[in-house]
């Protein structure tokens, strides 16, 4: 190692996956302070979403299951879970290899997959306006805050003033963020009066559109039309860095802004909207340069088929590597993953063995984020303890086994 520069180590080591690297740790201390070395990990990180390597599909059914994106073939259980993580456990995000998970509003955890560490969000109680309000529908969101170097959590808890107040907007939202760096929940006050708006019950509580998209530092949610306030589709946006909420503009749609229903995804990087006509079609579009309205096209139109009959919800995931990028993975109906060739026109579905029958699928690249300020796993301490164990154990049995029996001749 010594005789070995620095520079070529590190150029090797930021290519390897995650599991190999976690290993490495235990050959050398210099070895283990390079990998847990922070600017190490951005760049481990940010080669494996350069090069889309190391990455999994997670499919969140019953239970959480992992798919290696380059084969698609085998959907694995998550074995060894940690305890927080059971049956009804959401999948309410995915960034930088790390997953946000929720079993309910005030139990909330970021779970990083490939050191299988865990950490468990202070509990952050909900604040009534007063006590003739209830509490309504959640919103959630997580992601990465390129200013500060940080991890955010956001919730948004829409208030109700009784069982049948389904419009839900004569009550302002309470907006809380919870930083992992600075381990605390901090109250957002200044809200937009368009928030009050933003809940539609149909539309967020099917298919999970209440999870925000994140892309470039921002999470983002769909206020759907509201036709009795003569309200149309918003997109809106939480800055993680500056805390604030704003609109984000959309594209010319033409004459038929008013035919679809909206809906937001993420791919490649770049913000995502589905615009999907009466079960029937779908256009999506993209944003090439994050914020500016002008970059808005429409990557393709996608039509319903034999093999699929109505599109009652579709997010794209991921192009592929072959063919130019011109194929892309698509969740349809949370049912099925096809492969959609845009500039043929042609579908393939993915089977994938062990999956389960109805998911929510999401991309997560393999990381060494760390949630416990650097040590890289509580599972890899605890495979270190026991292997020590078994070192103690069996020299206990040589020195017995020496010391114990003569051998008589």
């Amino acid at each position: 190692m010594s005789k070995v520069p620095l520079d070529v180590v590190t150029g090797t080591l930021y290519q390897l996956p995650v599991k190999t690297l976690l290993r490495y740790r235990c050959l050398s201390r210099p070895l283990c302070s390079i990998i847990d070395d922070p600017d190490f990990i951005k760049l481990q990180l940010n080669n494996s979403i350069a090069t889309k390597s190391h990455l999994r599909l997670i499919l969140k059914g019953l239970h959480l299951y992992s798919v290696e994106l380059d084969s698609l073939d085998k959907a694995i259980p998550f074995n060894h879970y940690p305890e927080s993580i059971w049956t009804g456990t959401e999948v309410f995000g995915s960034c930088n290899g790390l997953l946000a998970l929720s079993n309910s509003d005030q139990d909330i955890a970021l779970f990083n997959p490939a050191t299988r560490q865990l950490f468990k969000l202070p509990v952050e109680y909900i604040d009534l306006p007063d006590k003739s309000c209830i509490r309504g529908f959640v919103f959630y969101g997580f992601g990465y805050d390129l200013v500060s170097d940080d991890y955010k959590v956001v919730r948004m808890v829409q208030f109700k003033k009784d069982e049948d107040d389904n419009l839900g907007c004569f009550v302002e939202y309470e907006v809380k963020v919870f930083s992992l760096k600075n381990r605390s929940w901090t109250r957002i006050k200044k809200l937009p009066n368009y928030l009050r708006f933003m809940f539609q019950f149909y539309f967020h509580l099917l298919h999970r559109r209440g999870y925000g998209v994140y892309v470039n530092g921002v999470v983002h949610w769909v206020s759907p039309r509201r036709p009795e306030f003569g309200i149309g589709n918003l997109i809106v946006a939480f800055d993680l860095g500056l805390e604030e909420f704003r609109l984000l503009p959309q594209p010319n749609y033409g004459a038929h802004e008013k035919d679809f229903v909206l809906d937001v995804g993420a791919l490649e990087g770049h913000m995502c909207l589905m615009c999907n006509y009466d079960l029937v079609k779908v256009d999506v579009w993209m944003m090439k340069e994050y914020g500016l309205k002008e970059s808005w096209s429409k990557m393709f139109s996608i039509d319903r088929c034999r093999s699929i009959s109505s599109f009652r919800f579709l997010r794209p995931l991921i192009c592929s590597n072959e063919d130019g990028g011109d194929k892309v993975l698509l969740e349809v109906n949370g049912e099925k993953l096809v492969w959609y060739d845009w500039k043929r026109k042609k579908l393939k579905t993915v089977k994938i063995d062990g999956g389960p029958d109805s998911f929510v699928a999401c991309i997560c690249v393999e990381s060494l984020i760390p949630l416990d300020n650097g040590s890289h796993g509580i599972i890899l301490k605890k495979l270190q303890e026991q292997k020590e164990k078994k070192t103690q154990c069996r020299k206990k049995r040589d020195d017995f086994l020496s010391k114990g029996f003569k051998l008589v001749l």
